[in-house]
């Protein structure tokens, strides 16, 4: 009983140390700098102009 408590302990800190390190290389890359333009990315006009002197059907 007491070597699955320590078991489950050890393993808990594992997973959590391996999601904080994670975390800090997400960080590192820029992955949380501009969190505002995703919401605004959406609102973007991506269509492709038509060129002066094409024939549109």
């Amino acid at each position: 009983m007491m070597t699955t408590i320590l078991l489950l302990i050890f393993l808990s800190f594992c997973i959590g140390t391996g999601a904080w390190l994670f975390f800090l290389y997400a960080v590192q890359k820029g992955e949380f700098d501009d969190i505002e333009a995703a919401k605004y990315r959406m609102l973007d006009d991506d269509d492709e102009q038509p060129t002066p002197g094409t024939d549109q059907p």
